[in-house]
């Protein structure tokens, strides 16, 4: 029995690792919030100014497409003498 080698504990192993993690993970949340902090938030109406343009893009571009494609299928019956669709 003295011969024996004495073995390691692997809850004192699996506690350090665990206690390590825990140790990375709210280090990591507490660089988030110091990120957090120093962001720059717009003002609100600044937001709404920009969703209204953003808003008002994508309505020009709609239409753009909506008369792009409406004047090539015309353009394409007529080129193929095919009736339009209705």
């Amino acid at each position: 029995m003295a011969n024996e080698a004495k073995k390691p504990n692997i809850f004192k192993a699996f506690w350090e690792k665990t206690k390590a993690a825990c140790q990375r993970v709210g280090k990591f949340f507490r660089e988030i919030k110091s990120e957090i902090n120093k962001i720059t938030w717009p003002a609100v109406p600044t937001v709404f100014r920009n969703t209204g343009i953003v808003l008002l893009v994508m309505l020009v571009v709609g239409v753009f497409v909506f008369a792009l494609d409406f004047g090539l299928n015309q353009l394409l019956g007529l080129i193929m003498s095919v009736a339009p669709i209705a």
